[in-house]
């Protein structure tokens, strides 16, 4: 079965329809059969009874056609009780597969839907680690500016020891914030990482369970 059959509901029921009328016609066929055999040789029975010679051997051939009959009768009751307990046993097989692919099924969806939220926690992350990376160049860009701007007030400023502080301040505040949101970064990429390999795991279980 394909993994697309396997999916569709309709599908297996017309599988498992097409089994029962498949085995309906295999039993179907033996009762036919065996009553065929049965009537030929009620007929060839008949046949013997009306061709007997005398009284002795007509019952004599009836005695052994009559021996004959019940033996075969009891062979093709026999044949018929073994076919209808092999046709019992394959839909009991039968019965098995479909719960065991309905297992299958809840698996597969499980996981399926397991990957595609993995999938969107990482373009989430993506996104979010996208932004994360235009605030550092913003934040890089000012302190930039704010070194450029040090380095004039520092050159143009009377007071230059309390300039130097307010300037240093400032820049020791941006420093701050662009370290922790180096840190945050870092953070963001290890989870997205992790998450990724998650998705991978995931993917790889769905491979195993179309295979």
């Amino acid at each position: 079965l394909s993994v697309t059959s396997v999916e569709d509901p309709v599908i297996m029921s017309k599988i498992r329809q097409n089994l029962r009328e498949k085995h309906a016609r295999h039993t179907a066929d033996l009762r036919a059969y065996y009553d065929s055999e049965i009537h030929s040789l009620k007929q060839q029975l008949e046949a013997s009874h009306r061709t007997a010679a005398s009284g002795d051997l007509k019952k004599i051939n009836q005695n052994f056609c009559n021996l004959y009959l019940l033996n075969r009768c009891d062979q093709l009751d026999a044949a018929l009780n073994e076919a209808s307990a092999r046709i019992k046993a394959l839909e009991n097989k039968n019965n098995m597969l479909e719960k065991q692919v309905t297992d299958w099924q809840e698996r597969f969806y499980a996981v399926s839907n397991t990957s595609k939220v993995l999938q969107e926690r990482i373009e989430e992350m993506r996104t979010n680690n996208k932004d994360k990376d235009n605030t550092i160049s913003r934040l890089k860009s000012r302190l930039k500016d704010l070194e450029e701007a040090f380095e004039k007030a520092y050159k143009l400023s009377d007071n230059k020891n309390t300039r130097l502080k307010e300037e240093n301040k400032m820049f020791q505040n941006l420093l701050g914030e662009y370290e922790s949101l180096g840190k945050e970064h870092e953070r963001v990429k290890d989870t997205l990482n992790a998450t990724e390999n998650k998705l991978l795991d995931a993917n790889t279980q769905i491979s195993d369970l179309k295979r």
